[in-house]
């Protein structure tokens, strides 16, 4: 035995080490999936109790105006939202408060009850980065603890609240950086999204099951072949559409957010102009498909996420899911945006499937995942989330459409305080390590002289 001191040596480390993550992520990872069922518990009530209540619409813009006034005496930081949490884990430092879990779950509730057009990822994500922000301050965690621990909260947030705890872990590494992933943290984030799917599913919490009919076409012998090159093509055109989609989806957020901040500079009071957009959008579309959620609508034939695995006509439907959406996060109203982009992924892939001849199911799970990969820029964790949810079955199509729509998305993104680790193109003022809120200040600029001897890192940081 004296002949491998190092080999024990090792051995012992890695034991501690285990133990030392194991007592610090269990409790975590079991806090955050209780929240988290917590919260899906919440939204179920309040999304029935919505549709039983139309009237409750009404009372939006003062909705609005209570979470926006909880956000200006309670909030102070926690208003940075998840790119609180990225820029916490790329450069520790104030950390994530503990009061952003409580705010962000009691806002989006309140969204969610009178209607507001929001989704459920942004507060999953806050849920877990602020939980875990507070193990990372109660055991004095170092720099390098805290990226770990952060990474896997929202890996827990993630994955507990839609169900899909392998995307949630590949999603926390996948989300910080363009192009590039950091595996060092891949034990902790697997392990904590796992087990916070684990715990939610135990309180009773049953995420929707969504199924597809399409099981591939004969090949010339009358076998099914997983790939068909016609199919996969078109799938390809559909997903340059997916990618274009995102980006419109996160420029408009992104570009009407400072617009309404110049109309009303007070920011408690600019949700009540998004509540007042909201009930103006119901009357003119003359739906209220549009609100909430929308994975499930108040009527049989209404438009929402599972009626577009099915036929019916539902052409524009993805169209004002997004108008509705970008109206109320660009006031203020707290949630996320993933679940309306599944909205208007799956909705757009239902509309295109009727001009390419493609079947409906089968590019309405293609859009559900790729245009959201396409706006978090995380083609991989939507592949994850595409065989999660729909089965292996088509994974090719799935991860055709996540990957063009990421490419097709350009340096953008919901997500402004992701770094750019390998640029999607060359561009000479793109470069390693910038954010993206920097990245996109150049898209579409004119190459000038001047600019030429500036380096983008020194270019000021603005935005959240």
């Amino acid at each position: 035995m004296g002949r491998f001191p190092l080999f024990q040596n090792s051995i012992v480390v890695n034991i501690l080490a285990v133990l030392h993550w194991s007592g610090l992520l269990l409790p975590m990872a079991a806090c955050v999936g209780t929240l988290c069922a917590v919260f899906l518990w919440a939204l179920d009530h309040v999304t029935d109790y919505r549709f039983a209540h139309p009237g409750l619409l009404w009372f939006l813009p003062v909705a609005g105006v209570a979470v926006g006034l909880a956000y200006h005496w309670f909030g102070r930081s926690a208003e940075g939202g998840n790119n609180l949490i990225v820029d916490q884990i790329h450069e520790p430092g104030g950390g994530v408060p503990l009061r952003m879990a409580p705010l962000v779950l009691i806002a989006t509730v309140v969204s969610h009850l009178f209607g507001a057009s929001v989704g459920r990822e942004g507060t999953a994500v806050q849920i877990g980065g602020s939980i875990a922000s507070g193990f990372a301050r109660l055991f004095r965690l170092d720099d390098n603890g805290v990226r770990i621990i952060l990474m896997a909260g929202i890996a827990a947030g993630f994955g507990a609240v839609f169900g899909t705890p392998v995307a949630g872990a590949v999603f926390a590494m996948e989300v910080l950086s363009i192009g590039c992933i950091d595996y060092r943290a891949l034990v902790p984030v697997a392990a904590a999204s796992i087990l916070a799917d684990m715990v939610c599913h135990s309180w009773g919490i049953h995420h929707v099951p969504y199924r597809i009919g399409f099981a591939g076409y004969p090949d010339l012998s009358g076998q099914i072949f997983h790939t068909d090159p016609v199919l996969l093509l078109k799938v390809g055109v559909a997903s340059v559409c997916f990618g274009l989609t995102s980006l419109l989806f996160a420029e408009s957020v992104h570009r009407l957010s400072p617009v309404f901040r110049t109309l009303c500079p007070i920011a408690w009071l600019r949700p009540a102009i998004g509540g007042v957009l909201t009930i103006a959008l119901v009357f003119i579309a003359g739906s209220r498909d549009y609100l909430g959620l929308g994975v499930v609508a108040a009527t049989p034939d209404g438009a929402s996420i599972l009626n577009f695995f099915h036929p019916g006509d539902y052409t524009w439907s993805w169209l004002w899911k997004l108008v509705f959406t970008v109206a109320a996060l660009s006031t203020g109203f707290k949630g996320g945006e993933v679940t309306p982009l599944f909205f208007i992924g799956a909705g757009l892939g239902h509309t295109l499937s009727t001009f390419l001849g493609v079947p409906t199911d089968l590019l309405a799970a293609v859009g559900f995942v790729a245009v959201f990969a396409g706006a978090a820029n995380t083609p991989l964790a939507c592949t994850f989330m595409g065989v999660e949810l729909f089965g292996a079955t088509d994974v090719i199509y799935i991860a055709t459409g996540c990957f063009v729509a990421y490419l097709c998305s350009g340096h953008s993104g919901i997500y402004l305080s992701q770094r750019i680790g390998v640029p999607k193109a060359a561009h000479p003022h793109i470069a390693t390590g910038m954010a993206l809120r920097q990245a996109r200040g150049f898209i579409g600029r004119r190459v000038r002289k001047t600019d030429t001897q500036t380096s983008p890192g020194s270019e000021t940081q603005t935005g959240k």
